[in-house]
């Protein structure tokens, strides 16, 4: 039978309790979402055109930035246009694959999470020295860099 290495032992614990984090993540988010009609899968997609307000952005091109599928994220931007936060506008680049820009109603609701978010980060962060959080994102960014080369 194969077995871990020690690193790949503790890889393989980090992974698991980075899976617990991240559904604990989504339900704070949810939580802060839920009075402005989002939840943090369509936060996720405000935030993803917020990083780029100067180029609105395809459907795949935010697939990419938020590490889930075309197909997903389609499905929120369909229901994010219905709600008024996103519109879809031509792409003079590609006829068929139509640009996402975030509405005045979106940078809103946006602007009224980060008043949510921001505290509850500040106070979470606290919890935790600056080194072991520096450390925490380097190692975080260098595996995802890492995957994405590998893809997966």
């Amino acid at each position: 039978m194969i077995s871990h290495t020690s690193e790949g032992r503790l890889l393989t614990a980090i992974v698991l309790e980075t899976f617990k984090l991240s559904g604990l993540l989504v339900q704070a988010g949810d939580a802060m979402c839920a009075e402005f009609g989002l939840t943090s899968a369509r936060w996720k997609v405000l935030g993803a055109l917020l990083s780029t307000p100067e180029h609105p952005m395809t459907v795949p091109q935010i697939a990419r930035s938020m590490g889930q599928t075309r197909q997903a994220v389609q499905r929120l931007a369909n229901e994010m246009v219905e709600q008024g936060f996103v519109a879809w506008q031509d792409n003079p680049d590609h006829k068929r694959a139509k640009l996402l820009t975030i509405t005045v109603q979106g940078r809103e609701v946006f602007e009224g999470l980060s008043e949510r978010q921001v505290p509850w980060a500040n106070f979470l962060g606290a919890q935790v020295s600056d080194s072991d959080l520096q450390t925490t994102w380097s190692v975080l960014c260098r595996l995802t860099t890492i995957l994405e080369k590998d893809d997966g």
